[in-house]
């Protein structure tokens, strides 16, 4: 019989005070939980460039520094239905990610255990709250509270440290609150773009914090509220009656990043939203960007906030059309039939090669890029949310007769691999494989959308080259080396590189 983890035992005691109703249903979940983290975690140990992990054996079995094996089924790079429910190191078969990750016994690994644990419980804790009879979504919020499993690659999908359960459930969107925002009045504040007039306090911006910051970081008094539906994010937020869209601070780490905000975002704010808006408009209608409208910090990542559009306007309601966040599409069940898988990655990469080229590389995974959908389902146009996190060639630009934006740090470069590792790590192998779910049901849609579209160097190093992806779990076991780091996947794409376009 399986033991629980101190965090799945944790949970269930909490549980059984807040929500005694869970209790039965939480348990039933812990196993398919365990099953989904730990698919993540074999796909990252196949697939990731680990440095105790010394051969890679057919037939997935791993060779450790230390002598021992690791083995496991076929780790395919896109599956996110928790298919591996055991692998087994030396004699020893574990079904257990963070009693596996400990037993490894690897530098940084007993700290990552914990971490898989708290994702194992909050995962099965998030499962556990879901009403098969909800109404069908109506706007692209309630779109997002349908993702239950978090990230879908990431082995800390659902890691929430420092969350009690009864925070999960007042703040976590697949829970479905209305969370209330402490609006803190600050002085000395950097503003960009316009800051609404209801959010001013006499000469002072009122600052939308989210209650988890505002508790356990700020130790600030507030005035007022603002409620609000949490979006796949946790921190950003969906003003009521189809309003504006908030990203708060919140300084506490989600599967890999703390998510403040940092006073280099607000400064760049508004030039980027302006730029994009303005690159947006070169692709014929079939890319939107959802404006900044304002950002406010109080010279501090762990007290700003940014106001942007909501990404429903830029559907046409009178026709039927209703926009999904891309994240949310498999976890629905909305993509059909390979027919519509392919169409929706035509849309997708010609928008996303077609922006490459003209010089920006998008960071286009499942939570910033949406799609609108007509009344039958059909894609039409992508809705791209949250520019932080861009990069902008001023070469690529200047080769187009683009003027560079004024613009300086991070956002900036004209590395071809960085601008290739932003655009591919977060389109293909992020947002289309964890739509399509598996390595053949992308190389399907792949196949057939590739060669219709224009042969640039992009597409080609796209066809030629392994596939770029982050490299998540090594990033956790790599806790002081700082940025991303990445691996290769095999190239999903066949023969397609022998086609034309």
């Amino acid at each position: 019989m399986h033991r629980p983890s101190s965090a799945e035992a944790e949970i269930a005691e909490e549980l059984a005070a807040v929500r005694p109703d869970l209790v039965s249903r939480y348990a039933a979940e812990l196993p398919g939980a365990r099953a989904a983290v730990l698919t993540r975690l074999w796909r990252a140990l196949v697939h990731e460039p680990l440095p105790w992990v010394v051969r890679r054996e057919s037939g997935a079995a791993l060779l450790l520094a230390d002598g021992r094996r690791l083995e496991g089924p076929y780790a395919d790079p896109y599956a996110v239905d928790g298919r591996v429910t055991a692998v087994r190191l030396g004699s020893v078969a574990y079904d257990d990610p963070a009693r596996l990750m400990t037993d490894l016994a690897v530098p940084h690994g007993p700290a990552f255990a914990v971490e898989l644990g708290d994702s194992v419980a909050s995962l099965a804790l998030s499962r556990a709250d879901q009403d098969s009879a909800l109404r069908a979504p109506v706007n692209s919020w309630e779109w997002e509270q349908r993702v239950v499993d978090g990230h879908p690659f990431h082995p800390n999908c659902r890691s929430r440290p420092g969350f009690s359960v009864a925070e999960q459930l007042a703040y976590g969107p697949e829970h479905r609150p209305v969370v209330r925002l402490a609006l803190v009045a600050a002085d000395d504040c950097a503003v960009r773009g316009e800051w609404p007039e209801w959010l001013w306090d006499g000469g002072r911006p009122l600052i939308p914090v989210h209650p988890w910051q505002a508790e356990h970081v700020l130790r600030l008094p507030s005035s007022g509220g603002l409620s609000a539906h949490p979006l796949m994010s946790l921190r950003s937020l969906a003003l009521p009656d189809g309003g504006p869209h908030l990203k708060t601070a919140l300084s506490a780490r989600l599967t890999s990043s703390v998510r403040d905000i940092s006073p280099y975002s607000i400064q760049t704010a508004a030039t980027v939203s302006a730029f994009m808006e303005s690159m947006a408009a070169r692709l014929d209608g079939l890319l939107h960007i959802t404006r900044t409208l304002g950002a406010v910090s109080a010279d501090s990542p762990d007290l700003a906030a940014v106001l942007r559009e909501a990404p429903d306007l830029y559907a046409d309601s009178g026709a039927g059309e209703h926009v999904v966040p891309v994240g949310s599409l498999a976890a629905t069940g909305l993509p059909q039939s390979p027919f519509w898988l392919a169409e929706f990655t035509r849309l997708a990469l010609s928008v996303g090669l077609r922006l490459l080229d003209l010089g920006v590389a998008l960071e286009a995974h499942g939570q910033n890029l949406l799609v609108v959908l007509s009344a039958t389902g059909d894609p039409l146009r992508l809705v791209y949310r949250d520019l932080a996190d861009i990069r902008v060639s001023p070469v690529r630009l200047a080769r187009h007769g683009i003027a560079t934006p004024a613009l300086t740090g991070r956002i900036v470069t004209d590395d071809e691999i960085t601008l290739r590792r932003k655009l591919f790590g977060s389109l293909v192998a992020g947002a289309l494989g964890a739509t399509a779910g598996s390595e053949a049901a992308l190389r399907e849609s792949l196949e057939t959308a590739v060669p219709g579209l224009p042969r640039t160097p992009d597409l080609q190093a796209l066809l030629e080259q392994s596939l770029p992806t982050k490299a998540l779990t090594l990033m956790r076991l790599s806790p002081d080396t700082p940025g991303d780091l990445w691996t290769q996947l095999p190239n999903p794409l066949g023969e397609v590189k022998r086609g034309g376009g």
